[in-house]
C-alpha cells in the first residue's frame, strides 16, 4: 500500500471512529435524560473492549491467512499480521465497533450494563469476524455465482457488500432485533391491550447532532473501503455522491411520508430516514450510479417509516431509536439493491460490468447478482439470528439481562453507575467541598445589612390585615413561553411590582388534531410553560386576571391557566414587614 493510499484509509478510520460520538448523541436524544450517562458509557465501552478482542480474536477469524474451517472462518488468533498490517487491522477494528455498537439503541433503558459489556464483546469476538470472513476475508459468499465458488454456473459477481450494508449494519440491526426481543419492552411502553405508547426522547437536539455526526463520518465509512485511492478517484468521488445522494433522497421521502400519514413532519423518524439512505447505499455506493443512489434512498425512506411501525406496533419489539428498521431492515434493502442497480464495476475506476459478471436486473444483466445477494442476506441473517439468540438466552439465564423494575424506573444512570444525573445543572447536587461562604445566621453586622426599618410584630399584629379589608391574593398564571415578556410588561403597567417565575412542562390531552411521535399518537402532550406567580393587595384582583387574559389569548388550544388563591399572611424576610406592608415593593 503507497503512502497516499495509507493516508487515506488511516483518515478514513478517523471518521469512522467518529461515528461512535454520532451513535451515542442519536441513542441519547431518543431516550429519556436518567439514561443519557449509561448510554454515553456503553458507547464508550462496547468501542473499548471490541478493539481488544478484536485484536485477540477477531481479526484473526475474519482474515487470518490459515483457515480453520475452510470458507467459513480463520484461525481465531492473535493473527500475525496485525503486528505488520497496521492500518487494516485499524480500519477494520473501527467497522466491528460500528456493528457492536448499533444493538445499544434498540435495548436501551433496560439493559444490565455488564450483560451489555458480554455480547458487546461476543459479536466483536466471534459473531461479526465470522460473517465478515464470509463476505470480505474470502469466505464462501465471497465467491458465490462466479466460476471458483458454489453456485459457478450462475454466471455472478460473487455476493457484493462493499462498505458493509449487510455485514455491518444487517448484523447489528438483526441482533438489535434478538436481543430487544429477548428482552423485552420498557415498563410502559405497551397497555394492557397490547397497544404502543408513544416514550419520546429527551433531546431531538442531541439526535440531530448525532445524525449529522453519522453523516459526516459515513464519508470516511463507504469511499475509505476502496482500499486506495491512487488509480480510483473516479471511484471515490463517486462513492461520495451516491452515498450523499441516497441520504438526501431518503431523508426527503420519509419527511413527506411522516407529513402525509401524521398531519406534520416527524421529526424524529426523518433523522432516522437519514441514516436508513446512508445505511442502505453503504453496499452499493461503488457500483451503482448516481441515478440508481436516489432510487435506493427513496426505498430505504419508504421502508423505515413501514419498517419502524411494524416493529413497533405489529411485532410489539421496543426499539427506542429505531435501529432494527433503520439498520437492520435497510441494510438487507440496500444489499439486495445491488442485484437491481450494479452497474459500475466496484474495484476498478470507470469500468462497466457485464452481464453474466454482476450486472443489475435493471440494466440487462439478469436474475444472477440478485440471486447471490438474496442468498447471502439470508445466509448472514441465519448466522446472526440463531448465534445471537444462544447468546441472549445465556445471558439471561445466568447474569440476567434486564435490569429490576425498580431500577429502570429509577433511571439506569443513578442505579447502574451512582451518576445522579447526567445533566449536573438540573439535578439537586450536594456539595462535599469547603466553602469561604459566612455561615448563614439568621443576623447580621449592622454594618454589612441593608439599611431599612425592622418591623417587630406585636401580638396584636401577628396577623395583619390589609386595611380597608382589602385581602391578600395569590394569582398563579400558566401561560407559553413566547407570552412571558408581553404578560410581564403588562403586569408591570398596571402596577404588579414582583413576581416569580419558573419554566414547566405542561402535561394534557389535546382534543382534535392528533400528535404523533415516530408514528404513535401521543396520549399526553409534554410542552414547555411559564409559570407566573403573582401575590396582590393593592392591585386588585380582577384587574390581573382581566389583563392576562387579554395578553394571553389567541383562541388557540394552550393560552394558559389562572389560578386565584387566599392568602393568609406575606413575611418580607428582609425587614420583617408583613401583610399589605410585605407586598409594596419588589421581592
Amino acid at each position: 500500500m503507497s503512502a497516499i493510499d495509507t493516508v487515506w484509509v488511516l483518515l478514513g478510520a478517523a471518521l469512522v471512529f467518529i461515528m461512535q460520538a454520532g451513535f451515542a448523541m442519536v441513542e441519547t436524544g431518543f431516550t429519556r435524560a436518567k439514561n443519557a450517562g449509561n448510554i454515553c458509557m456503553k458507547n464508550l465501552m462496547d468501542f473499548v473492549c471490541g478493539t481488544i478482542v478484536y485484536w485477540l480474536i477477531g481479526f484473526g477469524i475474519m482474515y487470518g491467512a490459515t483457515e480453520l474451517i475452510p470458507g467459513i472462518m480463520g484461525m481465531p488468533s492473535v493473527a500475525a499480521s496485525a503486528d505488520t498490517d497496521w492500518t487494516s487491522l485499524i480500519f477494520q477494528t473501527v467497522f466491528c465497533a460500528t456493528a457492536a455498537t448499533i444493538v445499544s439503541g434498540a435495548m436501551a433503558e433496560r439493559t444490565k450494563f455488564k450483560s451489555y459489556l458480554v455480547y458487546s464483546i461476543i459479536i466483536s469476538a466471534v459473531i461479526y469476524p465470522i460473517s465478515g470472513h464470509w463476505i470480505w476475508g474470502g469466505g464462501w459468499l465471497s465467491t458465490l455465482g462466479t466460476p471458483d465458488g458454489l453456485l459457478s454456473g450462475l454466471g455472478a459477481y460473487g455476493f457484493h457488500d462493499f462498505a458493509g450494508s449487510t455485514a455491518v449494519h444487517m448484523v447489528g440491526g438483526l441482533t438489535a432485533f434478538i436481543g430487544a426481543m429477548i428482552l423485552g419492552p420498557r415498563i410502559g411502553k405497551y397497555d394492557k391491550n397490547g397497544k404502543p405508547r408513544a416514550i419520546p426522547g429527551h433531546s431531538i437536539t442531541l439526535g440531530a447532532l448525532g445524525v449529522f455526526l453519522l453523516w459526516f463520518g459515513w464519508f470516511g465509512f463507504n469511499p475509505a473501503s476502496s482500499l486506495a485511492v491512487e488509480g480510483l478517484v473516479h471511484n471515490v468521488g463517486r462513492i461520495y455522491v451516491t452515498t450523499n445522494m441516497a441520504a438526501a433522497t431518503a431523508t426527503l421521502t420519509t419527511m413527506m411520508i411522516t407529513w402525509f400519514r401524521y398531519g406534520k413532519p416527524d421529526v424524529s423518524m426523518t433523522l432516522n430516514g437519514s441514516l436508513a439512505g446512508l445505511v442502505a447505499i453503504t453496499a452499493g455506493c461503488s457500483t451503482v450510479t448516481v441515478t440508481g443512489s436516489a432510487i435506493i434512498g427513496i426505498l430505504a425512506g419508504i421502508a423505515v417509516v413501514f419498517g419502524v411501525e411494524f416493529v413497533d406496533k405489529k411485532l410489539k419489539v421496543d426499539d427506542p431509536v429505531g435501529a432494527v428498521g433503520v439498520h437492520g431492515i435497510c441494510g438487507a434493502l440496500g444489499t439486495i439493491c445491488v442485484g437491481l442497480f450494479a452497474y459500475f464495476d466496484p474495484y476498478t475506476d470507470q469500468d462497466v460490468l457485464t452481464k453474466g459478471s454482476g450486472l443489475g436486473l435493471f440494466y440487462g444483466g439478469g436474475f444472477a447478482q440478485l440471486i447471490v445477494q438474496v442468498i447471502g442476506v439470508l445466509a448472514v441473517a441465519a448466522w446472526v439470528a440463531v448465534s445471537m439468540t444462544i447468546v441472549f438466552k445465556l445471558i439471561k439465564a445466568t447474569v440476567g439481562l434486564r435490569v429490576s423494575k425498580e431500577e429502570e424506573l429509577e433511571g439506569l444512570d443513578i442505579m447502574e453507575h451512582g451518576l445522579i444525573s447526567a445533566y449536573a445543572d438540573f439535578s439537586f447536587t450536594r456539595n462535599d467541598f469547603d466553602t469561604d461562604e459566612p455561615e448563614v445566621t439568621g443576623t447580621a453586622p449592622v454594618r454589612e445589612a441593608v439599611p431599612v426599618e425592622l418591623v417587630t410584630p406585636t401580638e396584636k399584629d401577628a396577623m395583619p390585615v390589609a386595611p380597608d379589608g382589602v385581602k391578600m391574593t395569590k394569582i398563579e398564571i400558566l401561560c407559553k413561553q413566547a407570552r412571558f415578556d408581553a404578560l410581564k410588561n403588562a403586569m408591570f403597567d398596571i402596577g404588579v411590582t414582583g413576581m416569580t417565575v419558573i419554566n414547566v412542562l405542561g402535561c394534557g390531552e389535546q382534543h382534535g388534531s392528533p400528535e404523533y411521535y415516530r408514528g404513535v399518537k401521543m396520549e399526553a402532550t409534554m410542552l414547555p410553560k411559564v409559570q407566573v406567580s403573582i401575590v396582590v393587595c393593592k392591585v386588585p384582583v380582577r384587574t390581573v386576571i382581566d389583563v392576562a387574559k387579554k395578553t394571553l389569548y389567541t383562541g388557540h388550544i394552550g393560552d394558559g391557566k389562572i389560578f386565584v388563591y387566599d392568602v393568609e399572611n406575606v413575611i418580607k424576610v428582609r425587614t420583617g414587614e408583613e401583610g399589605y406592608d410585605a407586598l409594596q415593593d419588589a421581592m
